[in-house]
């Protein structure tokens, strides 16, 4: 465990944790966590997961703009696009793969769905919609199982974190998206 590792950690966490409760400053905490994230995970040879935060910064810098001085207002997507998302989801999966694989990343499959998972997540989030919540549930789970095995321990506790933590999001933002429909 580092030093980079542990303020890495700390403001990954609070821009997830601001990421939930919707307000616009979530944004610049995530793209602090993610530079830091992006050297860390490259030192340990989690390419993908590195190139990836630095799509989470764009993000951040777009989710800055997009959810405006008042924050998210969190909406569910219909079923064709929901039918979109995941066919997306799988397809760009199985194709990164071995385009990992080839270049030596550790945990190719892990590192192909979370790679593709968190940038439609991402997306998501920045679009305020929903269903981002149960993506990152899932990439969060499969990101604690690579981290923990790939002795960031730390890391990987931040992700079981995440875990937890999507869960609330997607309960949180369910009835703020509900609660908007109804309004």
């Amino acid at each position: 465990m580092s030093i980079l590792e542990i303020i890495a950690f700390l403001t990954s966490l609070i821009g997830v944790v601001l990421g939930v409760l919707g307000p616009r400053v979530t944004w610049p905490w995530w793209s602090i966590g993610s530079l830091l994230y992006a050297v860390l995970f490259f030192q340990s040879a989690y390419y993908a997961s590195a190139s990836l935060q630095f799509i989470f910064i764009a993000g951040g810098i777009w989710g800055w703009f997009g959810w405006g001085p008042k924050g998210a207002k969190p909406q569910k997507s219909n079923n064709k696009e929901r039918l979109f998302i995941i066919t997306v989801l799988t397809i760009a999966s199985f194709a990164l793969w071995p385009v990992l694989t080839s270049i030596g990343a550790t945990s190719s499959a892990i590192e192909a769905f979370g790679f593709v998972g968190s940038v439609v997540a991402q997306l998501l989030m920045v679009w305020q919609r929903f269903e981002a919540w149960p993506i990152w549930l899932i990439v969060d789970a499969a990101y604690t199982y690579q981290y923990f095995n790939g002795k960031l321990y730390l890391t990987g506790f931040l992700y079981l974190i995440f875990t937890f933590i999507a869960i609330w999001g997607w309960i949180r933002w369910d009835r703020e998206s509900t609660k908007l429909k109804n309004s």
